[in-house]
């Protein structure tokens, strides 16, 4: 899709002993030279360059400080530079392969750094690299990880994770919720919430002006009528159709997971609503081939991520695999153009919450 405007994206650091920088950098490196977006990395350029030294990759970063003006961009990636900017003081030796608390920190930094040019409208996007959600528990962070962070930064009450790949749009009505306890977190009014923002995004971020939602069941075969119990018919039946009333596209549910997908796999649906965590990333991690997108709806700017983790087993080998960092990039360049030509929408989740995200 073409760029009317170049949109500003923002990489945060991610975990500096894990394979974030390494895909990253890589990433850039694939980047099509003619494009109209404009990078700006949140680190040190000394990190990076000696980063890209070491993957032999022939790009070039360079430290810079705010306010960030087009001019100023423009001149550095004129001159063969990638703009980088960041407050803190990096180690001068960086051990790959395992958890540091003070490497931690400099990724938390860097995110709230992120957030904060968000807001001010310096950037469209924010691109992360994976964080070690263990390690952030040792470094005496009390984070669950990027998405509630950022929301939490922000001060968005309403958000979802949103998993893009080989076709699929994957939501999550709960997210990192032990198998145990998933069902008493599903409730109408919860699947409601998750059913509206989704709607709301596919329009204002992704341009689809009437979607197709299908709502997975949470039991075997969608709960049988009750014979295979029974959140189907208590609150996932009654939301359903509820947002029948209240949304102008087109919403199919609840279907057993194995039906829905097959026909989710054809095309025949623009999101697929699921219960729990692997219900969902299982079918789209199998199709998507190692090129999942990680997107956080309802922010007041665009997120995207790799859908993988630190990988520390081979942070030190300087193999990874860039394709999802790739992914994650030029569609946080799309949601960026979608976002800014999107009309004002009236309906669903903008309507009740009196926010327009």
């Amino acid at each position: 899709m073409p760029i009317s405007r170049s949109a500003k994206i923002a990489v945060t650091l991610g975990d500096p002993a894990g394979i974030g920088p390494e895909v990253a950098l890589k990433a850039v490196s694939a980047w099509p030279k003619k494009s109209a977006e404009q990078l700006l990395f949140l680190g040190k350029a000394s990190f990076y360059n000696e980063l890209a030294k070491k993957l032999r990759l022939k790009i070039y970063f360079r430290d810079i400080a705010p306010p960030f003006l087009k001019s100023d961009l423009l001149s550095l990636e004129r001159a063969g530079f990638i703009p980088c900017y960041f407050l803190e003081d990096f180690p001068k030796k960086i051990i790959r392969g395992r958890s540091d608390a003070y490497l931690t920190t400099l990724a938390v930094r860097s995110i709230e750094l992120g957030v904060t040019l968000a807001l001010r409208h310096e950037i469209d996007a924010i691109v992360t690299p994976p964080i070690n959600k263990a390690g952030l528990k040792k470094a005496g962070f009390q984070l669950p990880g990027h998405t509630e962070y950022l929301a939490e930064l922000s001060g968005t009450k309403r958000f979802e994770m949103m998993l893009v790949g080989g076709g699929l749009r994957v939501v999550l009505v709960t997210r990192h919720t032990p198998l145990k306890e998933v069902s008493r977190f599903i409730s109408k009014k919860r699947v409601e919430e998750t059913v509206l923002l989704t709607d709301f995004e596919l329009r204002r971020s992704f341009g689809i002006k009437k979607p197709r939602l299908a709502v997975c069941g949470l039991n075997p075969h969608a709960g049988e009528e009750g014979n295979i119990g029974t959140e189907e018919i208590k609150e996932i039946i009654p939301a359903v159709r509820a947002l029948r009333k209240s949304l102008p596209g087109q919403i199919t549910g609840p279907l057993p997971p194995d039906v829905l997908f097959h026909y989710a796999y054809k095309g025949r649906y623009d999101a697929e609503i699921c219960m729990y965590h692997d219900q969902g990333l299982i079918p789209l991690k199998m199709i998507s081939r190692g090129a999942g997108v990680n997107v956080t709806l309802g922010l007041p700017f665009i997120r995207t991520s790799p859908d993988h983790g630190t990988a520390y087993d081979i942070a030190d080998k300087f193999k990874a695999d860039p394709g999802s960092m790739i992914e994650a990039l030029r569609l946080a360049a799309q949601l960026s153009h979608n976002r800014r030509n999107s009309p004002p929408y009236e309906g669903g989740v903008a309507a009740k919450s009196g926010r327009g995200g």
